[in-house]
């Protein structure tokens, strides 16, 4: 998530150094989101033959190659090709491993485990805009890129030798693979999900999500530099009180799952992250916008987090197949939706943007929790 997110504040800075429009330096964040999204569709499938753990770890080796590419890039073309590469790989960890969490913890538990994993995934998101705007302004932006290298390496050779340690522990349990050869095709998982009316239903909300929410948060520190004057590094800054807000989120979870359920969750979540993007639409003084992204943390949390819960319960036979066309209808809506921003910018402003954007994700929230309520209604077990 940091590799996605390290973009979004030195955009005004890429624009002046590549000597081209806010839109052209938009490609770095859209054909991230394109590639990442569509790539779902194939490490699903992949995930449920093969070992997601091994499939996580090498794809995080790839993403230490494309981002060194990405340091060392010499024009806009050359970045925005290593942000593919790097979206190529990168769009094996996430859904892969909520497969790998929806195959091992049970679904009462599984809201406050995606909590924890959802904790991580956030702070990354955040400490993404907050590392490149500080980068951006001090070092500069390569440097952003040559950070995110040794990161993932460091990760990838941790993760590799505890998939050796893996290997040689489980060496004698190997009637898995069998189990795997034995599951339908990609094409007939596929179908069965998109025939089932509530799996559809969560893949839309995720599409729509991506689009007026995902999309806004990659605008919000630009917004914030040039429209309230404040520097990368402060607004970087302030979009990072989001991941707080996801702390807070954590440290009460248990506890607002058991008293909101998720159909509580997911009408406050989606209202208080939709109040919280008009306020930073529309305000005039900087001193709000760190309460409004701290209430829009805490507030995509609850949302998004009862999301994944449904998204990998929506097929168990094919868990990987199933998160993975959640996480891609997630990205391919927030890669329609930067670039339909960056161009209603133009028309509109920033703010105006956002704002839209904040009244989408409030309406996804009631959408997502009447339709909970509803499939309790018809199946009280789920």
């Amino acid at each position: 998530m940091a590799s996605q997110r390290i973009c979004d504040a030195m955009l005004p800075d890429l624009s002046r150094v590549f000597q081209v429009g806010m839109t052209e330096t938009a490609q770095v964040i859209w054909a991230f989101a394109v590639v990442y999204g569509l790539a779902q569709l194939f490490y699903g499938p992949l995930g449920d033959r093969i070992d997601k753990f091994s499939i996580i770890t090498f794809a995080t080796l790839g993403c230490s190659i494309g981002s060194l590419a990405a340091a060392f890039s010499g024009s806009l073309d050359a970045l925005v090709l290593a942000r593919m590469a790097v979206a190529l790989c990168a769009a094996a960890v996430i859904p892969l491993s909520l497969a790998w969490i929806g195959d091992a913890v049970p679904y009462e538990q599984r809201l406050e485990t995606l909590a924890k994993v959802g904790l991580g995934t956030t702070l990354g998101n955040v400490g993404g805009q907050l590392m490149g705007g500080l980068l951006t302004d001090t070092l500069g932006w390569r440097w952003a890129f040559a950070l995110l290298t040794l990161c993932f390496a460091a990760v990838g050779a941790l993760l590799y030798a505890d998939l050796l340690r893996q290997q040689k522990a489980s060496a004698e349990h190997i009637p898995e693979a069998s189990a795997a050869a034995e599951r339908p095709a990609f094409l007939a998982q596929a179908w069965l999900i998109l025939t089932e009316p509530w799996s559809r239903y969560v893949l839309l909300i995720a599409l729509a999500e991506g689009a007026s929410g995902f999309s806004v948060m990659a605008i919000i520190a630009t917004h914030l530099h040039q429209e309230l004057g404040l520097s990368l590094s402060l607004a970087g800054a302030i979009v990072a009180l989001f991941g707080l807000g996801g702390v807070l989120y954590m440290m009460l979870a248990r506890h607002l799952i058991q008293r909101l359920g998720e159909i509580g969750l997911a009408r406050v979540g989606g209202t208080l992250m939709g109040l919280s993007f008009l306020v930073l639409g529309f305000a005039s003084w900087w001193p709000l916008t760190p309460l409004a992204c701290l209430s829009a943390g805490f507030g995509f949390f609850m949302f998004h987090n009862t999301m994944q819960a449904n998204a990998t319960q929506m097929a168990p036979t094919a868990r990987g197949t199933a998160v993975s066309m959640f996480a891609s209808c997630l990205f391919l809506g927030q890669a329609v939706g930067v670039l339909l921003a960056a161009h209603l910018i133009a028309l509109v402003g920033s703010g105006a943007v956002i704002a839209l954007g904040g009244g989408g994700v409030m309406a996804l929230g009631l959408l997502l929790a009447r339709g909970l309520r509803r499939r309790s209604r018809v199946t009280p077990a789920a």
